[in-house]
């Protein structure tokens, strides 16, 4: 949609009736009355086409049904303009592809001949804005409603403050400015266009036919790798037909971006990911796009950026990474998948006692009490009262899921289940950050274990990070506590922004893109939500 293009309107409108329907002609130029009778007639087909839109309703009530759309001013020409280009322009953002509705709006506006006609026109490019800025700033889709897990709330936005924002602002400007303007946002455009120029120029050519591939392999396998890899940006041009040094090279670098282990070999594992289509990688483009849309633009100065599929926690201060650390997620079951969600952190346990969760308890633990009254004897079984109950006294076979009247906790040391210190920012869901006796799962290249809270791999270098801010020597002042076997909770000074994310596809700070797997197959439902909803991906391929 080009701007002239967009700019064609009203032809057949007659200069007065539509200066009449906006109160501009010269006072005595037609009688009171008629003006009163237009006005009211423009006022009416608004408020009647405004009718489900509480934003466009709300905004003309404030604006006294004043035009900001159909006015023959430049002002109004440029609004126009604006909007049409924008909508005809929504896939550059991994939005439904709006060309059609563009189209109407204008043959809309070729057909007006009433001064309701007018009022409806006006109505309809207002509305048009409105979902246009609240796709583009909150997303298309409601998280909860695709996937259980996806516990995110979207932010909310004032519908009639694009109107006014487009009424007292240059159009061209304002509506760049509703563009999420994160980094991470940018870059995936940035992405999402480069990879669909490279599907129109045929993609990365034939798929890698082997299980696995290593230095001094030879054979059309290893060209095929070759050539993948070149296209895809990971090796200079080269005729070797050998997995020489620069090919396992190649390699590496390839696995370091897509989460895998950084070994130089062409495993099933890197081999599958190399053969993923370009199409493939779009998709998690887009998906991401949709999801960086429904995260507050507020992040926090210093927050917590918890990646599921990536398997880290950071530490993100003024934008950059001043942390990272491993993490463990949940396992890939139903009742065990870690939410996605934001809250706050507001403080720490060192020490801590777990207090197991009714789940585990019902689920795991009562059915070996009932065959066992001494099993799982690293836990204290508790009344309501919190007193220790005698195991050699109580008749567990008695108790079911529903009537189980105690509660259990293991108390802190270093075997307990959250290890040495816990990180809370209290949530329904019962989440949050530990440490684990359990080191050796963070040496594994996917980290889906827990029952759905997030172990980190440095808990005490985390603590570090987070008390610098409020304690000159926040190592000592850390292990003076440890060391005192004592359960401690430390307050934050400062509350510290939770965001647990889940995204296959990231832009480093570098540039460049980096892709994981699909964990727990959320990104899969998000897709076809998307495709539901009209996305889709370009239709010229190689």
């Amino acid at each position: 949609m080009t701007r002239a293009t967009a700019g064609s309107f009203l032809p057949g409108i007659k200069a007065g009736l539509f200066a009449l329907a906006l109160g501009g002609l010269a006072a005595g130029a037609v009688s009171s009355s008629a003006q009163a009778e237009v006005s009211a007639a423009f006022r009416q087909a608004v408020a009647e086409a405004a009718f489900g839109s509480d934003a466009v309703a709300e905004f003309y009530r404030k604006n006294g049904y004043q035009a900001i759309w159909t006015g023959q001013d430049e002002a109004s020409r440029q609004r126009r303009n604006a909007l049409l280009a924008a909508l005809g322009d929504t896939q550059a953002h991994g939005l439904p592809d709006r060309s059609a509705e563009v189209s109407a709006l204008i043959e809309q506006m070729r057909d007006v001949r009433t001064t309701r006609d007018i009022g409806n026109v006006e109505a309809a490019l207002s509305r048009a804005l409105v979902q246009y800025a609240t796709d583009l700033q909150t997303g298309l889709l409601v998280p909860s409603q695709i996937d259980d897990g996806m516990v995110r709330k979207k932010h909310t936005v004032d519908g009639a403050t694009f109107l006014a924002g487009i009424r007292d602002t240059q159009p061209y400007a304002y509506l760049r400015s509703l563009v999420p303007a994160s980094p991470q946002y940018r870059g995936l455009m940035r992405e999402k266009l480069r990879l669909e120029q490279v599907m129109a120029a045929g993609g990365w050519g034939p798929a890698v036919n082997a299980k696995k591939l290593e230095r001094g392999d030879q054979g059309p396998a290893v060209v095929a790798l070759r050539n993948r890899l070149m296209l895809m940006g990971y090796l200079q041009r080269s005729a070797a037909r050998t997995y020489d040094a620069a090919l396992e090279k190649a390699v590496q670098s390839f696995q370091s971006d897509h989460g895998l282990e950084t070994d130089g070999v062409a495993g099933a594992g890197t081999i599958d990911e190399i053969n993923k289509p370009v199409s493939a990688r779009l998709k998690s483009i887009i998906i991401a796009m949709e999801r960086e849309r429904w995260l507050t633009p507020e992040r926090g100065e210093r927050h917590i950026l918890v990646n599921q599929t990536d398997f880290t926690a950071k530490i993100v201060d003024n934008g950059d990474v001043t942390f990272e650390t491993r993490s463990v997620i949940g396992k890939n079951t139903h009742d065990r998948r870690s939410p996605e969600f934001s809250d706050e952190m507001e403080h720490m346990v060192i020490n801590p006692s777990w207090y197991v969760p009714r789940s585990i308890i019902t689920k795991e633990y009562l059915p070996k009490l009932k065959n066992n009254p001494n099993a799982v004897g690293h836990i204290q079984i508790t009344d309501r009262r919190g007193r220790v109950v005698n195991r050699g006294s109580a008749d567990f076979s008695q108790y079911t899921a529903r009537n189980f009247p105690f509660s259990m906790r293991q108390p802190p040391s270093r075997s307990n289940a959250l290890g040495l210190v816990k990180f809370m920012f209290p949530n329904k869901y019962n989440i949050y950050l530990h440490d684990t006796p359990q080191k050796s799962l963070f040496a594994r290249e996917v980290r889906a274990f827990s029952h759905g809270c997030i172990r980190l791999a440095q808990p005490f270098e985390f603590a570090y990070a987070l008390l610098a801010k409020q304690t000159e020597n926040p190592k000592d002042f850390f292990h003076r506590i440890l060391n005192s076997g004592k359960e401690t909770k430390v307050e934050l000074e400062t509350k510290v922004p939770v965001h647990i994310i889940y995204r296959t596809a990231v832009v480093s700070g570098k540039g460049r893109a980096e892709f994981r797997r699909d964990v727990y197959g959320r990104d899969a439902k998000v897709w076809a939500a998307l495709e539901r909803a009209g996305v889709a991906l370009p239709s010229v391929q190689g």
